[in-house]
């Protein structure tokens, strides 16, 4: 004969697995759920910032320009003039004799340097500006002239100049000359090379 209180144990067994059954079955719609609430915020999320105006990346005119430097005088062009003189056996110059500018308009120019020498060398170009009063508006971003340069025997080199010309300068200042002369540095020429 069966023990009642077995069958009581298989009774509380049976009905606990079916409960562990439901509340798996409850926790598997959740997580669906959750998943797809997660997923459907994306859209939903894009389209308050889109009507907004908020954090929104893509503008729908993909023909919308970008936003003009409004520190550029465009109203006023100034000539700038490049020269190049050194003071060794190779060649440096600009790529070009001159340029018109806008001030605060970005411009870049680009100088060669040509080691004519078996031997390396350390060279360093120093500026000059005419009028002398030019110097205090004329901004160079990036120049080869802030660092000593190294070249190679019978190494070209080209250097850019990265510059723009203050809007507050004179008006009276309508033509500048930016001249360099790139001179080696005394006492480091390599003997070995």
């Amino acid at each position: 004969m069966a023990d009642p209180a077995d069958s009581q144990a298989n009774q509380g067994k049976v009905e606990s697995r079916k409960l562990n059954k439901q509340m798996l079955g409850k926790l598997l719609v959740i997580a669906v759920l959750m998943f797809g609430f997660g997923y459907g915020l994306v859209p939903v999320y894009k389209k308050i910032c889109e009507v907004t105006g908020v954090n929104f990346l893509t503008p729908k005119d993909a023909t919308v320009e970008a936003p003009a430097n409004t520190q550029v005088d465009k109203s006023r062009t100034i000539t700038v003039e490049f020269d190049g003189n050194s003071q060794g056996p190779w060649r440096f110059r600009p790529t070009v004799s001159s340029l018109q500018v806008h001030p605060g308009e970005m411009t870049q120019v680009v100088y060669e340097v040509v080691n004519k020498q078996s031997r390396k060398m350390d060279a360093q170009a120093i500026p000059s500006y005419a009028p002398q009063q030019a110097a205090a508006f004329f901004k160079k971003v990036e120049c080869f002239c802030f660092t000593q340069q190294t070249l190679g025997p019978n190494q070209a080199k080209e250097m850019p100049v990265v510059f723009y010309i203050d809007p507050a300068i004179p008006k009276d200042v309508k033509l500048i000359t930016l001249s360099y002369t790139f001179f080696e540095i005394a006492g480091q020429p390599d003997k070995a090379g």
